[in-house]
Formats: C-alpha cells, sequence, structure tokens
C-alpha cells in the first residue's frame, strides 16, 4: 500500500497539470476578439473571411433553413400525410394515394439535395478550403506587423535554435523542395487515416461518443495549428513532437470547435464548421503556443507532462 501511495501523488499531480493545459488550450481557441483585430489590420483577410461567411452561413445554412422551414412544409401542404388531414382516421379508399403523396414528397427532397446540395457542398467544400489557406496567409502576416520588436533573450534564443534547427534538418535546394512535398503529401495521408479512426470509434458502445469527442478536438486543433507551423516552416517530425508531447493543451484547443458541431446533423454541422473553422484558424494564429504551454510548465517547476503517442496507430499503419 505504502508503495502505491507515491504513484496516486504522481499521477494526481500530472492529473491536474493536464487540467490546467486543457483550459489553458480552450481559453486560447475562445479568444475570438482577435480575429476582429486581424481583419481590421488586414482588408484582403477581412475579405476572404466575409466570403466564407456569405458562402456557408448565407447560402449554405440558409439553403437547409429555406428547405425546411419553406420547401418541406409546402409539400406536406400540397401532398398531404393522412395523419395530419383525418387526425388518424383510417381512410381505406386513400390509402394508395397517400402512400403515393409520401413517396413523391420523398422523392422531391431528394431531388433538391441531388440537384442542389450535394453540388453545393462539393463546391462549398473546394472553395473553402482553398480561402482556409488564404485567410491563414493574411492572419499571418497581419500578426507580423505586431510582433513585440524587444523579445526575452532566453526565448530569442530559442527561438533562434529552433529555427536553424529547422533549416538545419532540409537541405538547400531541389533535396528540400522534394522533402518539403513529400512531407505535405506524408501530412495529407496521416489526418486522411486518423479521420477515418476518429469515424470508427464513434460505433465503439458506451465509450465512443466520448473518445470521439477527444479525438475530434485534436484532429481539429491540428488543423486549426497546421497552417501556421507551415507558414513558420515547421518540419512534420517537429509539429507531431510538439502536438503530441503537449496533447492536453490541444484537446482543450479543440473542444470549442467540436462542441460547436457535435450535436447537429452532418450537414448543419459542415456548415457551421465551415464558418467557424477560419475563425479558429485565425485564433490558432495569434496563440504563441509554446509561450503559453512554457509559462505553464514554470508553475510545475519545468516538469513535463510526458508524451501521448496521439497518431502512434496512423503513423504505424503508413
Amino acid at each position: 500500500m505504502e508503495d502505491i501511495k507515491p504513484l496516486i501523488r504522481i499521477a494526481g499531480r500530472k492529473l491536474k497539470q493536464a487540467s490546467f493545459l486543457w483550459v489553458e488550450g480552450f481559453r486560447e481557441a475562445c479568444r475570438l476578439h482577435r480575429v476582429i483585430v486581424l481583419c481590421l489590420r488586414s482588408k484582403k483577410l477581412s475579405i476572404r473571411t466575409g466570403q466564407c461567411f456569405l458562402l456557408n452561413g448565407f447560402i449554405f445554412l440558409g439553403s437547409l433553413f429555406v428547405l425546411n422551414s419553406v420547401v418541406i412544409p409546402i409539400l406536406l401542404w400540397l401532398l398531404p400525410d393522412h395523419h395530419s388531414q383525418f387526425s388518424g382516421e383510417e381512410v381505406p379508399e386513400f390509402h394508395v394515394v397517400f402512400k403515393f403523396y409520401s413517396f413523391l414528397r420523398g422523392v422531391l427532397i431528394q431531388l433538391f439535395y441531388v440537384f442542389w446540395f450535394y453540388p453545393l457542398y462539393l463546391f462549398s467544400f473546394i472553395l473553402s478550403n482553398l480561402w482556409y489557406n488564404d485567410i491563414a496567409k493574411h492572419g499571418f502576416a497581419a500578426m507580423g506587423r505586431s510582433r513585440p520588436s524587444v523579445v526575452d533573450s532566453s526565448k530569442q534564443n530559442d527561438i533562434l535554435t529552433s529555427d536553424s534547427k529547422v533549416h538545419a534538418s532540409r537541405p538547400a535546394g531541389l533535396g528540400g523542395i522534394m522533402i518539403g512535398i513529400g512531407e505535405q503529401v506524408y501530412s495529407v495521408l496521416l489526418l486522411s487515416f486518423f479521420f477515418l479512426e476518429v469515424y470508427a470509434t464513434g460505433f465503439i458502445p458506451y465509450v465512443g461518443k466520448a473518445l470521439n469527442f477527444i479525438l475530434l478536438s485534436w484532429m481539429y486543433a491540428y488543423y486549426c495549428f497546421e497552417y501556421k507551423w507551415n507558414f513558420s516552416e515547421w518540419g512534420l517530425e517537429k509539429r507531431l513532437d510538439f502536438f503530441e508531447t503537449n496533447w492536453a493543451f490541444f484537446a482543450g484547443f479543440g473542444s470549442p470547435c467540436v462542441l460547436a458541431i457535435f450535436f447537429f446533423s452532418p450537414l448543419v454541422s459542415y456548415g457551421v464548421m465551415a464558418i467557424l473553422f477560419p475563425l479558429f484558424v485565425l485564433t490558432a494564429t495569434g496563440t504563441d503556443a509554446e509561450q503559453v504551454i512554457s509559462t505553464q510548465r514554470r508553475r510545475w517547476s519545468g516538469a513535463e507532462l510526458g508524451k501521448l503517442p496521439v497518431f502512434y496507430a496512423v503513423d504505424n499503419l503508413l
């Protein structure tokens, strides 16, 4: 029993440290005022963000609202359901007619999806992903204008050391370009397979929803920070190491993204996320994650939480 007590104390300390980091990540994600500040600094950023709102909010979600609030009620009025018309009374001679009405109503709604929603979804998905890169690029440029001119010497040394490691790991010229392309392809495959892992966990009984929420939080957090890491020229190995070492912070950062979509239908979830995602990309761009994590680490006398292999299964599969 005496041997277990130190382990319990260590586990309690780690849990408390993880909780503090999770809260810090959640708070950083919710600092959406940074989006307003960055948009005020960059006209191009404001335009791109506005276009995302227009396409995904007004057109996509607006179309869903029109379907559910206008089109379907009109179809129910034109092609009535026997329950609504006769208050539950059975009228055998009209049974076939009502079945035909129900079938025809379903076909018309499906045609609405096939010829409007699914093409709109595909168009929105492709265009939004192109715009997200522009938003991250303009946000990163806007952040560069407001960086402090005086930096703590120890922090400056860390940044210089980190940058030198990044550039040293990649050779110059064609070799460096090929390595960069290879890392991008590997990153896409990694996240694609990780998405399948996230999807599969949703079918696990009892704990599936909780696991799905945690993995989705990590996935969205990685997506949000990946744009910043690309522009900062972080190598893939450095990104994964930093992410898995500070897993609690990123779980907290991704939680608001998932909370915004977790309880909606798939199409509504996509529309809501397509609106909110660029905002979280910009908050990630404005977040100095290294400084936040370093501050928390100093509170715990420099103790690290420990690395959690978030991408272990997918990494081994590839």
